[in-house]
């Protein structure tokens, strides 16, 4: 290849690089608003998670009813 065609290539090559980098920006910014929605997401859910644990929790240890042995076997 001649001087002037590997200067070509590297000329074609840097006006392709400048002309993604606000394409990269962009695909930047949207994988950052994603990951916020995604911890969002994941941070409420947890919330909901907890909240129904603490309420199934509670009841549970409330409503255990005892035992009572009734009959010949009764102390």
């Amino acid at each position: 290849m001649s001087n002037s065609s590997n200067d070509r290539i590297r000329a074609e090559a840097a006006f392709k690089k400048v002309q993604r980098a606000p394409e990269g920006e962009k695909v930047k910014t949207e994988h950052a608003a994603e990951a916020q929605a995604v911890r969002e997401n994941t941070s409420r859910l947890r919330s909901l998670r907890l909240a129904k644990e603490a309420g199934n929790l509670e009841p549970a240890v409330k409503k255990k009813p005892v035992a009572r042995v009734t009959g010949p076997h009764a102390r």
